[in-house]
């Protein structure tokens, strides 16, 4: 899980409010609002054979967390896509690409936490690097005593910068020797993962928390749209961490890892008691959206809706 420096990456351009810049002198100013109090909203985009999956929904979700927390001169959405685009193109960039996008309130006149001293607009920045999925074929997880904000809190429905709560988490986990740490709601019922979406699957039915305490995640609903299309039966509710220990199979969901099995949590082993992988099916109609057929594997053979 611990991720490595890739020599591709060192010299990458990197746009900041459509300039580029080489990776050793991209900078934001000490004054800007993700440097004073992490306000800031972000999204993380993957490219594929030349195409970013889904972004006009991670895009809608940028400038819905933007209008959320009140950002003033917000980049439209044109030349947001034509700073990823320039990105793209002054580092060749085609496929196996990982975007970090970042629109930030902008740079204060002095330091504060008042936003009224942002008065020169948004900063975007367009953070492109070569970086495949990250995560193994199979992970393990704890869970952390950390507890995931609800709307009472910091709503997750906002995609911000301010991580602070899931940090904590994934510290937890790297002490114990886990990949990953499931975070609770303020009612105990299994929220998501420190940095993805926790799904398990039990005689053939697809379980995944309500979205309450949780970012409902666009990888998230692209398995929910799966499951729909293909009548595979699920549900949204509030789920135990029992009912994930004792399911046949359980999975993450993100952009950095797509669709990730999961071996343990807590030190108990994930049992498949159905004796066939649901999860495989599913990571199957999920390439067939992405078009990575070559990741199929011999034996897999599913008609694509695309």
């Amino acid at each position: 899980m611990l991720q490595s420096f890739n020599p591709k990456n060192e010299k990458i351009l990197i746009s900041i409010n459509g300039v580029l810049y080489p990776r050793q002198e991209a900078r934001v100013s000490v004054f800007d609002s993700v440097v004073q109090g992490g306000d800031a909203v972000w999204e993380g985009l993957r490219l594929y054979k030349g195409r970013i999956f889904h972004l006009e929904e991670h895009l809608d979700r940028l400038f819905d967390s933007a209008h959320a927390l009140a950002f003033q001169q917000v980049p439209g959405r044109d030349f947001v896509k034509k700073s990823i685009s320039e990105t793209l193109e002054a580092n060749g960039m085609d496929d196996g690409v990982h975007i970090r996008l970042t629109l930030t309130r902008g740079e204060k006149i002095t330091s504060g936490m008042d936003p009224r001293l942002n008065q020169s607009g948004c900063t975007l920045i367009v953070l492109a690097e070569w970086k495949p999925p990250v995560f193994p074929e199979e992970i393990t997880l704890i869970t952390s005593a950390i507890r995931r904000n609800g709307p009472a809190f910091l709503d997750s429905k906002v995609h911000h910068n301010n991580l602070l709560n899931n940090i904590l988490a994934k510290i937890e986990a790297n002490y114990a020797g886990a990949d990953g740490a499931v975070m609770l709601d303020e009612n105990g019922f299994v929220a998501e993962a420190n940095d993805v979406n926790l799904f398990f699957i039990r005689n053939r039915v697809v379980y995944t928390p309500l979205p309450h305490a949780c970012l409902p995640g666009i990888t998230r609903k692209t398995v929910l749209d799966i499951c729909r299309n293909y009548e595979i039966p699920f549900e949204e509710r509030n789920l135990s961490l029992t009912e994930f220990y004792t399911a046949d199979e359980v999975f993450v969901t993100g952009t950095m890892g797509e669709l990730t099995k999961v071996g343990a949590i807590d030190g108990r082993k994930i049992v498949n008691k159905a004796g066939s992988s649901l999860l495989k099916v599913l990571q199957v109609y999920y390439w067939d959206l992405t078009g990575e057929e070559g990741r199929k594997g011999e034996g897999w053979r599913v008609k694509s809706e695309e």
